[in-house]
């Protein structure tokens, strides 16, 4: 991997506002910024090279509720740009990336039709991406209400063949608890499929980064594409300067 990994800071949209959450639950968000596009423009100009942007009430809804704060974010910045949450029809992917997405994530929609990631894989070659949010292994979907009795791995080798860009794993109980990424369950992940995976859940340190590091590094770099780091930038426990330069080469 020529260009190292990738930061992808996320910014989960609430209300129309910036937060992050705990394990995923609505009612323990914390806002940092009422100002979507001014934060995705806060990350730009400090050298990050994407964006990953959920839209936590579309995650419930099941459908776009933050499309305003999306579009608002489209506008600001110039890198480029993956959202999920609420996506579940051709529509929606199409609408999302003709508006200037580079790139869709589909989780509860991967999840319950498999045929619709191999339709957008098809049709936006390079352009889709899944996100397997896992509790203990297993599959959650619907902003992570409802825990299915399908095992993580199992969703990402469905669509190995399928043309997706990236895996995004994601495991619950360490999002936004700062705890520590699941490496051995991502590497696990990583280890079993062709797809690239983007790790997420719970960086809480550039320990946790070296780490990540380390191991694509041993794996000769073909399995990981990067990390989503949140709360742990907002905080400040992260220096992002120094974690760009970590994970750049």
């Amino acid at each position: 991997m020529t260009g190292g990994l990738t930061l992808y800071p996320a910014i989960d949209l609430k209300d129309g506002a910036c937060v992050r959450l705990r394990r995923g639950a609505m009612d323990q968000a914390t806002v940092y910024s009422d100002s979507p596009a001014a934060q995705a423009r806060t990350w730009q100009d400090a050298g990050c090279r994407w964006l990953h942007v959920v839209d936590l009430n579309g995650a419930f809804a099941g459908r776009s509720v933050n499309a305003a704060a999306v579009a608002a974010i489209l506008a600001e910045v110039t890198v480029p740009v993956q959202l999920g949450g609420g996506i579940r029809d051709m529509a929606a992917i199409d609408r999302w990336l003709l508006a200037g997405v580079r790139r869709v994530i589909l989780g509860s929609a991967a999840a319950r039709n498999p045929a619709l990631v191999r339709e957008a894989c098809r049709i936006h070659p390079g352009r889709i991406a899944v996100g397997i949010d896992a509790r203990e292994g297993y599959v959650a979907t619907d902003g992570w209400a409802e825990t299915s009795n399908l095992r993580a791995l199992d969703l990402a080798l469905r669509f190995e063949d399928a043309g997706v860009a990236a895996i995004i794993y994601t495991d619950i109980g360490r999002d936004g608890m700062l705890s520590g990424l699941n490496l051995e369950q991502t590497l696990d992940l990583a280890f079993q499929i062709s797809t690239p995976v983007i790790a997420s859940g719970g960086v809480a340190s550039l320990a946790d980064l070296t780490a990540l590091k380390q191991a694509a590094a041993e794996s000769g770099g073909t399995l990981l594409d990067g990390v989503i780091v949140g709360r742990a930038l907002y905080d400040g426990r992260i220096d992002l300067a120094a974690a760009l330069r970590l994970l750049a080469n």
